[in-house]
């Protein structure tokens, strides 16, 4: 059997772990070895009594930092024992995660997570350590776990095996640079809303084109940040002879109610 894709935790919550990661798609995954999981009690490498893993922020201020001998002994525990991959930070001033960064990390052996807490974590040594940070959007959570678990979930959710079509992994959002083009199932008609026609067809060209202008149009409308020269020609290449040409500028359309 091949080397599972580890996440390495390292949390004051370990009992958060494997949360929702347990159920579904990841938790068959984590049952059939795929990937494993390691949620370390970062109060394990604590040195007084009461397991403080803060103090005040020198300077004053609000809150409590983590301290930085607590989590350079906690990293350097699980180096040794082999825990694979860049050391994440999981914080609102980090790089912006998306897809190309999930794909990356999947594509590697793991990573090791460090959740933050309180008003966050003593500078230097997310420096002495080459923690990288990253960030799942501009908003303030209590803690890195809830994080750390969506990071979790993004990159297993790409290890071969995992999911049962890799064409379903190629074709949702942000694959191929656009937003998903909209599903449809039975009933044909709802509450007086009829399935595309084209989608019944049975014409496999012209679905293909349709999602990808739908996509297109989508992608416009709501995240125009996302259009590249790529992923407009992809629609291009594939639309339909004789479909009017899909314009790459960004439009101030709203979508509708």
């Amino acid at each position: 059997m091949s080397t599972p894709w580890i996440a390495t935790v390292l949390t004051i919550f370990p009992e958060m772990f494997p949360g929702p990661l347990g159920h579904s798609l990841a938790g068959k995954a984590l049952e059939r070895g795929i990937w494993r999981l390691d949620a370390v009690n970062l109060r394990d490498f604590t040195t007084d009594r009461h397991r403080t893993v803060d103090d005040a922020p020198f300077g004053g201020g609000a809150g409590m930092v983590m301290r930085p001998d607590v989590i350079a002994r906690a990293v350097d525990a699980v180096r040794a024992r082999g825990a694979p991959g860049p050391l994440i930070y999981l914080s609102p001033r980090g790089e912006r995660l998306d897809q190309t960064i999930v794909r990356e990390l999947a594509s590697g052996p793991g990573f090791v997570a460090l959740c933050g807490r309180f008003e966050g974590v003593d500078e230097r040594v997310l420096e002495a350590r080459a923690f990288r940070e990253l960030s799942i959007g501009d908003y303030v959570l209590s803690g890195g776990e809830l994080a750390a678990l969506v990071l979790i979930d993004a990159c297993v959710r790409l290890l071969p095996g995992v999911v049962g079509e890799a064409a379903s992994l190629e074709e949702e959002s942000f694959a191929q640079g656009l937003l998903e083009y909209p599903h449809y199932t039975r009933p044909q008609e709802f509450e007086g809303r009829r399935v595309p026609e084209v989608l019944l067809s049975g014409h496999h060209a012209r679905i293909r084109a349709w999602r990808l202008e739908r996509a297109l149009e989508i992608t416009r409308r709501r995240r125009p940040d996302l259009l590249t020269a790529r992923a407009v020609a992809a629609c291009c290449a594939a639309r339909e002879p004789g479909a009017a040409e899909p314009r790459p500028t960004a439009s101030t359309e709203r979508d509708p109610p």
